[in-house]
């Protein structure tokens, strides 16, 4: 099965495309079924959004996005590296389910899209490396 190479890509909104075609071609290698191959994808364009408009645009940093996919028999592990600011975004508060049962004009703002990353996928882990964040999305390719 041929390896994806690395990616790196402008970090700005208009990126998001290719970046998730990235991570849907490394889905296919990896074999991974429609439904987890989107929620793959939904976890990577929520951390990466964060990361444009938080960590660069936010900032006026210019920055680019470092994406790469590695397979192995029991997964697919999917590294996302910035040179924004610090943010380990497993230390961000996220909504509890009573949160999210609430209507939205009365909910906190913030948060969501961690949730929804932490929620989709097999495992999600931060370092920091330097002067990059990395966040590290893994899907099993079978039961772990």
């Amino acid at each position: 099965m041929p390896a994806l190479s690395p990616l790196t890509v402008p970090g700005n909104l208009d990126s998001l495309k290719t970046i998730r075609d990235y991570v849907m071609e490394a889905s296919t290698q990896a074999g991974l079924d429609k439904l987890y191959a989107n929620r793959l994808r939904l976890a990577v364009d929520e951390i990466v959004t964060n990361a444009i408009v938080h960590g660069y645009d936010e900032t006026g940093m210019d920055g680019d996005i470092r994406i790469e996919a590695k397979l192995d028999d029991h997964q697919l592990v999917i590294m996302v590296e910035d040179t924004g600011p610090y943010y380990d975004p497993t230390q961000h508060d996220v909504p509890t389910e009573d949160d999210l049962r609430m209507p939205l004009d009365t909910r906190e703002i913030g948060g969501l899209g961690i949730y929804l990353t932490v929620n989709s996928i097999d495992e999600f882990h931060f370092e920091r490396d330097g002067n990059r964040n990395r966040n590290i999305f893994v899907m099993y390719r079978s039961e772990p």
